[in-house]
């Protein structure tokens, strides 16, 4: 994969763009990062991925045990390396888990097949799975024993008629202040969210709750 990508890095400036979603000069740094990516110096990777979720998350301000937690629990799924874990020691890089790349094709697909079996023994208890969906195509859920999907939903009214519409543009902020819920309280089963409110207002619906063979899907409602 990183010799995939140091010769993507040569391609024409507007290939590049289209294949790293970014322009002009955060185009040229990201190149920059991802041609240095086996020399550069490395962090943690709950340190190196930033914005919404893991502001939310807040890792440092976790107490110690349940950062421990957080190490052994949560898996991050990464354009480049699969799957890391925060503890993972990775250099700075610029590759979405949706980008095409030339000659291995959708990354999602690519890495699909190696992290379903990679993850089918950490998935052997309960998984919360909140992946965006380009994330979701590079992983066979199936290798879970048991799967949790979560939805945030805002409870409106629009043209006089009360709908539950999925929320998308905060959805990143909302995760991250679940996973530190789940991790901090031990949460294995939806129930566990009964007492949780959301610090942006969500809360759980168990009427909402749809149960599958391996799969339940619940959800987290905002009365607007």
């Amino acid at each position: 994969m990183i010799a995939a990508l140091s010769e993507a890095m040569g391609e024409a400036p507007e290939a590049r763009s289209k294949l790293l979603g970014v322009k002009g000069g955060r185009a040229v740094e990201a190149t920059a990062s991802n041609l240095a990516v086996s020399t550069a110096p490395t962090m943690v990777a709950m340190s190196r991925y930033t914005g919404v979720l893991y502001d939310a998350l807040d890792y440092r301000s976790l107490p110690t045990e349940v950062r421990q937690g957080v190490d052994r629990q949560v898996v991050i799924f990464s354009g480049l390396w699969g799957a890391v874990r925060p503890t993972d020691p990775i250099p700075d890089y610029k590759l979405k888990m949706g980008a095409m790349m030339p000659g291995l094709g959708r990354l999602a697909l690519f890495w699909k097949s190696i992290l379903s079996a990679t993850l089918a023994e950490s998935a052997a208890g309960t998984v919360w799975d909140l992946l965006p969906n380009e994330h979701s195509a590079a992983w066979d859920p199936s290798v879970a024993a048991r799967r949790i999907k979560v939805r945030f939903l805002d409870d409106v009214i629009r043209d006089g008629k009360r709908k539950m519409v999925t929320v998308s543009h905060w959805n990143k902020l909302l995760k991250g202040a679940l996973v530190r819920h789940v991790v901090e309280h031990g949460v294995d089963e939806p129930e566990g969210l009964i007492d949780f409110t959301h610090p942006e207002g969500y809360e759980y619906d168990s009427s909402l709750t749809v149960v599958g063979n391996t799969t339940t899907e619940i959800a987290l409602v905002a009365r607007r």
